[in-house]
């Protein structure tokens, strides 16, 4: 089993390599919602999933963000984010990956911040190895 400041380096640079996949597709109009949403999940889940692992806290297999974010309030580690709209990003991992929904239109640009916010946040939460994340 890995250490937890192992798993939380791993986990961002998976993160990091999502977000990179976003900022390329986000810009596409010709790209689905569903793709960009796939990445935009998969950021934020990767970054919340780091931040508990380096708390050690046991990460059971989801993509649910909101199961993801009660077990960072339920151990006491602040959640300065708009919990609703990451939630809004769910979907996005599994349900309109592998089947055909309509789906409501992304907030490309309003996603893109709070990308940016939660990956602020989470380089914030792991400062003590953050210039290792890069």
């Amino acid at each position: 089993m890995k250490k937890p400041i192992d798993l939380a380096r791993n986990l961002m640079a998976l993160a990091y390599r999502d977000l990179e996949v976003f900022r390329l597709l986000v810009r596409a109009d010709s790209i689905s919602d569903e793709s960009v949403g796939f990445h935009a999940q998969q950021v934020v889940e990767r970054c919340l999933k780091a931040v508990l692992a380096y708390h050690s806290v046991e990460i059971r297999k989801t993509h649910d963000l909101g199961k993801l974010t009660d077990l960072l309030v339920k151990n006491d580690i602040p959640v300065p984010f708009d919990r609703d709209a990451l939630e809004s990003l769910t979907p996005y991992a599994v349900l309109l990956r592998y089947d055909i929904l309509e789906s409501f239109p992304l907030d490309r640009a309003k996603i893109a911040n709070h990308l940016e916010q939660i990956i602020a946040w989470t380089e914030k939460e792991l400062a003590e190895f953050n210039e290792d994340l890069a």
